[in-house]
């Protein structure tokens, strides 16, 4: 697929509408990017390094017909990366009661699924994804750029279903197993019961697991992969999160003294003593 002809991300500046300073909102911080704000239509957000790449993947993914993402719109006054507000309505940072629903965890699934396919062919041109910390990860090598951050925060609902995704702050190369498999590690989810969130304790790992991987469609062997590719992924990112907190501090930092990484832990344990069920819960 050609991508359609138009201004490169590193020289597009974005002129405000008249008038549309006036209808501001403060957005709710995530873990890591702080300081984003709607403006009308738009979303303003820090500018990172690999902003100039992600801008690239949306135009891809606008021209490749997916709707489920922001667009780039360029750089404001203040330096600021703008794209499209998406409306609708995200999780908070303990995902509420309406977020357990089986249609909207299937519809998540299948959203991810549409990504991917769009996200096929695409080859960064004039910016690339910083490369990741810490000991390689054959996924990180991968031809397909990924979103890799599909928790319930970053999926915008409308109607009950998955409509959008935002926040590709993380996106970069990788599997589509990796990231369908890492966006279900957020959504069923898959973690030791004592982390479970307020309301969620009677929720069934199991059941939920099967309808993520058929909505996206696993593949049998797939399928089987499920927890030893969990278990190396829960190993890679507790190494990543403790370069990531020593090293860029902030919002790493925050999470690390927070105990992201006994949690992380605790995942692994619960995915090594739980493997054999998981796989007869997606193959049977």
């Amino acid at each position: 697929m050609s991508p359609a002809r138009r201004v490169p991300v590193d020289s597009r500046v974005y002129a405000p509408a008249p008038g549309e300073a006036s209808d501001v909102e403060i957005m709710p911080a995530g873990d890591v990017t702080d300081g984003v704000v709607r403006v009308g239509g738009t979303i303003r957000r820090p500018h990172q390094p690999q902003s100039l790449a992600v801008a690239e993947y949306l135009d891809w993914l606008e021209d490749a017909g997916f709707e489920g993402s922001p667009r780039f719109l360029g750089r404001d006054a203040q330096g600021r990366d703008v794209l499209t507000f998406v409306p609708g309505r995200c999780a908070g940072a303990q995902p509420e009661e309406w977020t357990q629903s089986e249609d909207l965890l299937a519809s998540v699934a299948r959203l991810v699924r549409r990504l991917h396919t769009a996200s096929a062919g695409f080859v960064p041109r004039a910016h690339s994804f910083p490369p990741r910390p810490v000991r390689p990860n054959p996924s990180d090598a991968a031809a397909l750029i990924c979103h890799l951050d599909v928790t319930p925060q970053n999926v915008v609902v409308r109607g009950g279903l998955a409509a959008g995704l935002v926040d590709f702050d993380l996106a970069g190369p990788a599997t589509a197993l990796h990231d369908s498999l890492n966006t279900a590690m957020h959504w069923v989810p898959l973690r030791d019961p004592s982390d479970a969130w307020p309301g969620w304790e009677d929720q069934d790992p199991f059941r939920r697991l099967r309808i993520f991987a058929d909505a996206y469609g696993w593949t049998e062997n797939e399928r089987r992969r499920v927890p030893v590719a969990g278990i190396d992924a829960a190993a890679l990112s507790y190494e990543r999160m403790r370069h990531n907190a020593a090293v860029l501090g902030g919002g790493w930092a925050r999470m690390w003294e927070d105990g992201v990484g006994g949690l992380i832990n605790r995942r692994r344990a619960w995915l090594e003593a739980n493997a054999e069920p998981l796989v007869a819960a997606l193959t049977r």
